[in-house]
């Protein structure tokens, strides 16, 4: 592959990062949810509906420290759309939920992705598909990779 050809594609990926954070941003100005950012739509969606996980496992996910998600926790709960629960086996563990505004906006922003994927995806056929999600892949795991060095150097 040409140096000409992976500046192109580097630039797109930058371009469309970019673009979903603009119309996410765009799209909650338009809703019922303007008190809302981007950011913690993606809090909320890592917490998930069906799961009451810790603050650390939705740091965890996020690639965030706890200490920033808990802050980024406790606006959401003033903003009512997470409440903190206490486990019933341990009673030490606290475990995020969604509240009923926090589970409306979990549809919308999981709607708003599945529109975009298959937007995204539309007219290819399975091969393209393969195509894609295999550099998708490869695109994760250099992320992971260079997350867990970044870690790393953190702690040196």
């Amino acid at each position: 592959m040409t140096d000409r050809k992976i500046r192109q594609i580097s630039a797109l990926l930058i371009e469309v990062y970019n673009g979903i954070m603009q119309v996410e941003d765009k799209y909650l100005r338009t809703t019922q949810f303007r008190d809302i950012t981007v950011k913690e739509v993606h809090t909320i969606d890592a917490i998930t509906m069906y799961d009451y996980k810790t603050t650390t496992a939705v740091a965890r996910q996020l690639r965030l420290s706890p200490g920033t998600v808990t802050a980024s926790i406790d606006k959401l709960v003033r903003k009512g759309y997470v409440v903190r629960l206490q486990s019933k086996d341990d009673q030490r563990v606290i475990r995020l939920g969604l509240t009923r505004r926090g589970r409306l906006i979990y549809r919308a922003h999981q709607s708003f992705h599945r529109q975009m994927t298959e937007s995204f995806l539309n007219g290819m056929d399975p091969e393209q598909v393969d195509i894609i999600e295999h550099s998708l892949l490869n695109l994760q795991t250099f992320l992971q990779i260079a997350d867990e060095k970044g870690d790393s150097n953190e702690n040196d």
